[in-house]
């Protein structure tokens, strides 16, 4: 017997979003015949557009106070819904017809599912890998190496899962840039961890949730399309930096004690390195650092 979700809150983390935000209102309208508790997370736009589309009808602005990050900021957004079933997404995400009901459908097969992911397609149409392998150190150091150069690698592929069939599985993480959370295991793990201003929020929440005994489930029968990174190509340098600061905080706790400290040094050096070679590039996407990539909106798209 299927059980009533009721309604269903989704939080948008905005950041000057532009016209952007109305394509993801207009077209959410679509995405699920449930009622939908909108509550934009602002982050202090200056665009006007936040202001505009709390106007609309079951849209709410919660002003955060100032620029405090997205996992804060999502953390804001969720605790101002007493929803059972929250989606957290990036107010660039174009929703395809009854993509979040195809989402939420999937929460009755599976019932121990802490996060569940859609499939997630650029703009141009590509299928994006938004349900990755957690990181691990032999086939990240393959991807970090030889990504820009041999996208299609081995150890490439096998992070990002591109060889896996487009079926619904079990990851070990998903995109933050559109994520449906059950309300019990995410505040069972504390949320996004506010230590990361922008940058591994997803990698990190989606190990903890599986620590803790949670499912991380790619539902690719639900689509949406993500349109890209406007916010942060407008500080490219800046938000290059920052990857990098949030890759050795998720790293270095990943490997942390005595033993794994050549490990740390090795990865230190090595992030240094990445970081430079991607402020010349003037990339974000530059595989920066042994296969923990992020991506979401405000943070930008990693490799």
């Amino acid at each position: 017997m299927q059980r009533d979700l009721g309604t269903v809150a989704v939080v948008a983390v905005t950041f000057s979003p532009g016209s952007s935000l109305d394509s993801f209102l207009d077209s959410l309208a679509g995405a699920t015949t449930r009622p939908v508790d909108v509550v934009l997370a602002d982050n202090g736009s200056t665009d006007g557009s936040p202001e505009r589309a709390a106007t609309r009808q079951g849209v709410r602005l919660l002003a955060t106070g100032g620029n405090l990050g997205y996992g804060r900021a999502a953390n804001a957004g969720v605790a101002a819904t007493d929803a059972e079933w929250v989606v957290v997404a990036n107010p660039d995400v174009v929703w395809t017809a009854g993509s979040l009901d195809q989402l939420l459908a999937a929460v009755q097969r599976w019932p121990r599912a802490g996060a569940l992911g859609p499939l997630i397609r650029t703009a141009d149409g590509a299928v994006y890998p938004s349900a990755r392998a957690q990181p691990s150190l032999g086939r990240g150091v393959g991807h970090a190496l030889l990504a820009r150069w041999w996208p299609h690698n081995p150890w490439s592929a096998a992070y990002r899962q591109e060889r896996a069939s487009l079926a619904e599985r079990t990851a070990g993480w998903l995109s933050g840039a559109c994520l449906l959370l059950r309300r019990e295991a995410f505040e069972s793990v504390g949320g996004f961890d506010p230590s990361y201003f922008m940058y591994f929020e997803d990698v990190d929440l989606g190990a903890r949730l599986a620590t803790a005994g949670w499912l991380n489930v790619y539902v690719p029968t639900a689509e949406v399309i993500h349109a890209g990174s406007h916010a942060t190509s407008r500080h490219a340098a800046a938000m290059i930096s920052e990857h990098h600061r949030s890759a050795w905080r998720f790293l270095s706790r990943r490997y942390r004690g005595w033993r794994w400290l050549p490990v740390r040094v090795m990865l230190r050096v090595g992030l240094k390195a990445r970081e430079l070679v991607a402020l010349r590039s003037g990339r974000t996407d530059s595989p920066v650092v042994p296969q923990v990539p992020t991506d979401q909106l405000q943070r930008g798209e990693s490799a």
